[in-house]
């Protein structure tokens, strides 16, 4: 179905061409401006992303928008279409406009917030996580309406996107709450996400969640000369190394009690779409590996269902005693791990919490004392079925965008997914149009157009098709 001639006169395509140029320079534009949320300094940056977002928004004829920045969440942006037939089901945009810190600045090839073209690409902080994704979606309901005829969406659209997701959405349930009636919809479209390959499109069906914290083991009150002491008294060093080789066994499974308890597995639509995809494994260690060796995980599944719907627990640093040029004989205080834990559906960050304090007090010897810390709450996870017939309907946008068939995939990494679909008690899916290797919180980030345009034309789709009677009736209240 590559290249499907009878495509080719989708009236969403030609609108979308229509607007291309438009769009990369509105984008381009957005880009500039240096919106790194998690530096205070670019507060005031944040701020203007969300004004620009919200003059964009009122041009293009959204007849509600607002900037939400009188809490203590950086701007997020707010708007609202509703549709000509008031028992259209409602359907809510998820994204951010906050961008990641441009550290190691050297790495870069072109200053991070001067957006460059090259070729078909655009590179720039942001350009793909999420400025890319949001000014994909502005361009379909542009698409949708020039293709219609529609003085308004089919279905009643409505933007959210905030200022805090590269900080982990720290006011996110505050900002739910604050605003439960402007936010109330029948379906959320994520669109922070990727497709498989530029050649593979994929929707998206589930993030992992994320539960981060510090484990410390203490013994004395200072460091003391293992000539003197060594062999007569606990070394916190070798105690956490234990408890650190003792978190996987000899398959890799992680031997927290009760940890796979509520870890539900895909279906076999889903495996079966996992294992049809084009996947080079030595091509992926190098690229997405950090240049690892080998492939490495729970025994029994393999590379692709291990980062999306397997749980993992890593460790991501370790410190103990003296780390300077040459050897300081001594036997740490104190040694501490960092260590943080990936959760697929139905696994939750508290109770992976209270099997971590059980596990440490299991492997705390005598003479150490164990302290544990643990960095928020943690983000649970999210999955929605293949059969949702919202997602059917995401499928059926993007095949008719992609000229071929899609199928089905999930992302590694967490997001606030789980936190919408739980507070807005409404089905969730995903919509984007990026790629694994865009280089995201890294140096180079790009883009490419060509997805973009395409995603934006599925989008268009997509309000076309939600409008249907069949799916309306699921959706609507």
């Amino acid at each position: 179905m590559a290249g499907d001639s009878r495509h080719s006169e989708l009236p969403e395509r030609a609108a979308v061409a229509a607007l291309a140029d438009s769009f990369v320079a509105g984008l381009c534009e957005w880009i500039k401006i240096p919106g790194i949320g998690v530096d205070p300094a670019h507060h005031a940056d944040v701020r203007r992303s969300a004004d620009w977002l919200a003059d964009r928004l009122t041009a293009d004829g959204w007849p509600e928008v607002a900037v939400w920045g009188d809490g203590p969440a950086l701007p997020a942006v707010f708007a609202c279409w509703p549709a000509e037939d008031p028992q259209a089901p409602v359907v809510l945009v998820y994204g951010h406009h906050d961008v990641q810190p441009v550290d190691p600045l050297d790495r870069w090839e072109h200053p991070p917030f001067e957006p460059v073209i090259s070729g078909d690409e655009i590179l720039g902080r942001g350009a793909s996580d999420d400025k890319g994704q949001v000014a994909m979606h502005l361009l379909g309901v542009r698409a949708h309406l020039a293709a219609s005829g529609r003085n308004a969406p089919s279905v009643t659209l409505k933007l959210f996107v905030e200022g805090e997701e590269e900080s982990g959405s720290p006011h996110l349930r505050k900002l739910l709450e604050d605003h439960r009636e402007s936010l109330a919809c029948d379906l959320v479209v994520f669109t922070d996400t990727a497709l498989h390959e530029r050649d593979a499109p994929t929707v998206n069906t589930g993030q992992r969640g994320v539960l981060g914290g510090e484990i410390t083991f203490f013994g004395g009150t200072d460091d003391v000369h293992s000539g003197r002491a060594g062999g007569a008294i606990p070394n916190p060093a070798t105690a956490l190394a234990k408890l650190i080789a003792a978190v996987h066994d000899d398959d890799n499974r992680i031997q927290l009690d009760g940890f796979y308890d509520d870890v539900r597995e895909p279906s076999a639509e889903e495996r079966a779409d996992y294992a049809s995809l084009p996947f080079d494994e030595q091509k992926w260690l190098r690229h997405n590996g950090g240049g690892a060796q080998a492939a490495h995980g729970e025994t029994g599944y393999s590379t692709l269902e291990r980062i999306w719907v397997r749980p993992t627990a890593e460790i991501n640093g370790i410190s103990a005693g003296y780390t300077g040029p040459g050897l300081k004989t001594i036997i740490p205080a104190s040694a501490t791990a960092k260590i943080s834990f990936r959760l697929v559906p139905d696994q939750h960050p508290d109770r992976v919490r209270e099997q971590l304090l059980a596990f440490v007090e299991r492997h705390t010897p005598p003479g150490i004392r164990a302290e544990v810390n643990f960095r928020g709450t943690g983000v649970p996870p999210y999955a929605v079925s293949p059969d949702d017939p919202a997602n059917a309907a995401v499928r059926e946008a993007m095949e008719l965008a992609f000229d071929q068939p899609v199928r089905f995939a999930r992302a590694g990494g967490s997001g606030p997914a789980a936190v919408l679909q739980q507070f807005l008690g409404v089905p969730l899916v995903y919509l984007g149009a990026t790629l694994p290797d865009d280089r995201v919180h890294a140096p180079n980030e790009r883009v490419v157009v060509p997805l973009l345009l395409k995603g934006a034309e599925a989008a268009a789709h997509l309000w076309r098709t939600l409008a249907r009677a069949e799916i309306a009736k699921r959706l609507s209240r």
